[in-house]
């Protein structure tokens, strides 16, 4: 399984637990049991093949904190998306961007660049519309972190 696919995998897990409530531990140990996984990847390509032991771990980190800094991140989806209520924007490409989001703030081996084209991706890969709105907010924000520090300097 590529870092791709464990994300996307990842985006599964969060939008999963959205709808069940489930604990991220318990969505992660559900969907990761062998034969519901198998039977998942019928549907989903990125099921054919398990994550590795390090996978398990991003997943378990990723699902955790978008879990724990839900509010914080529609905060910033929400600041971004202009003209658009964080309510309105549908529940996969919400938890795209907070995908997204987690990454650039907390996860320090993934740059900015490549969580942004990563959510690309993946709302293109479920809505081919999606893609820009995604990027949109996404670019916006990544902006905003390069322009604060030249904005504070000058105070």
């Amino acid at each position: 399984m590529t870092r791709g696919n464990a994300r996307e995998l990842a985006i599964h897990l969060i939008y999963g637990r959205e709808f069940t409530g489930d604990t991220p531990a318990d969505v992660i140990r559900i969907r990761l049991e062998e034969g519901y996984y198998e039977n998942l990847a019928a549907e989903y390509e990125i099921y054919t093949d398990r994550p590795s032991f390090k996978q398990v771990k991003y997943l378990e980190r990723i699902v955790s904190g978008v879990h724990e800094h839900e509010a914080e991140l529609n905060d910033i989806i929400g600041k971004f998306s202009i003209g658009w209520d964080v309510k309105r924007i549908s529940r996969l490409n919400r938890v795209i961007m907070q995908l997204a989001v987690y990454e650039i703030l907390y996860v320090d081996d993934v740059p900015e660049g490549v969580a942004v084209s990563e959510a690309v991706r993946i709302a293109k890969k479920y809505d081919e519309e999606m893609g820009p709105f995604v990027n949109g907010i996404l670019g916006a924000f990544v902006r905003s972190r390069k322009e604060a520090p030249a904005e504070s300097e000058e105070t």
